[in-house]
């Protein structure tokens, strides 16, 4: 089946976030509870149209299939819906700081066939053609195995509050780029 990547417009938002439901509640069950992942969907995990509009989210098409989303950020918000009260939308500096790498979902149906590796190279050459040579992220549970596989590194893992009652784990992770990624490559 080929795959195509292309740069995500506010016009595949809803598309977008049909994905990242189906995408963690059939991926993250292992890993989150039911209740974890209900209220982590109302304002840890979604869309941040921040994204769209500065042209650094990307999504994974098969035909008109939408099987995988994703991107990176110059910007201080390290992970998070629009829903967030908290977002940052400072932008980073590349000399210093570390490009925020955020919010991938894979469709179940497309789920371990390489995408999230694909899309996590394509969203590292872009920022480091933007001037960064630092990465950071708050990963899910499910998504630290793919990071760790590329050479991110975790940090001490953070309880994030997704209502009165509930928290999700989240593990900061940290890479340096040495050199330019190159596509393809594992």
């Amino acid at each position: 089946m080929p795959y195509t990547i292309k740069k995500a417009t506010l016009a595949d938002a809803e598309r977008i976030s049909q994905l990242i439901s189906a995408s963690v509640w059939a991926l993250s069950t292992g890993d989150y509870s039911d209740e974890q992942i209900a209220t982590a969907l109302q304002n840890a995990w979604g869309l941040d149209t921040q994204l769209l509009h500065d042209q650094t989210y990307f999504c994974i098409w098969t035909n008109e299939e939408l099987a995988g989303c994703g991107g990176w950020s110059f910007r201080k918000t390290l992970f998070g819906s629009d829903n967030r009260e908290d977002r940052d939308t400072g932008e980073l500096d590349p000399a210093v700081d570390a490009a925020k790498i955020r919010a991938f979902f894979i469709h179940p149906d497309h789920a371990r066939k390489g995408l999230g590796s694909l899309l996590l190279q394509h969203c590292e050459l872009a920022a480091w053609n933007a001037g960064f040579r630092k990465l950071e992220m708050g990963a899910t549970l499910p998504g630290m195995r793919l990071y760790q596989e590329h050479g991110y590194r975790p940090g001490e893992s953070l309880a994030f509050p997704t209502s009165d009652t509930t928290s999700i784990e989240i593990i900061p992770m940290y890479k340096t780029l040495t050199s330019m990624p190159v596509l393809g490559k594992g």
